[in-house]
């Protein structure tokens, strides 16, 4: 059975009580790891220099404690355990938590859906590893 790791651990606890919660359901049956919860000043900027991010600190779900906003990937077994371009394995592990959250009655939207439609080929930035609360 998959579980976190220590660093994912870590990060899970930056996390709100409902993306706890989700998490501790969803990885009872696929593994993933969580990159990265709550962001400071100096990360946010960063992420946004960089292009990773749309938004400055203080505005995105990152950036409050709890955090309202998680990244996640899926971890493999075999090396390379995180596989970034695997866009194919980030789809698969978006759909997955959000239909965990959709059925604990959470809201949350997935970075490749930000409108929350189901088509994923009508958003201008895509965010596979990010999910949040609404």
């Amino acid at each position: 059975m998959p579980a976190f790791g220590a660093r994912s651990l870590a990060k899970l606890a930056e996390l709100h009580p409902d993306l706890q919660k989700v998490l501790t359901e969803a990885i009872k049956y696929r593994d993933f790891a969580i990159i990265c919860g709550y962001r400071d000043e100096t990360e946010q900027n960063e992420h946004f220099a960089t292009g990773r991010s749309k938004v400055q600190y203080p505005n995105s779900k990152h950036n409050q404690r709890p955090s309202l906003a998680v990244d996640v990937a899926p971890w493999y077994a075999e090396a390379p355990h995180i596989r970034w371009n695997d866009v194919t394995g980030f789809a698969s592990l978006g759909g997955f938590i959000t239909g965990i959250a959709a059925a604990q009655g959470i809201a949350m939207r997935w970075g490749a859906d930000w409108d929350g439609d189901g088509d994923h080929t009508d958003q201008t930035f895509m965010d596979w590893p990010h999910l949040e609360l609404l």
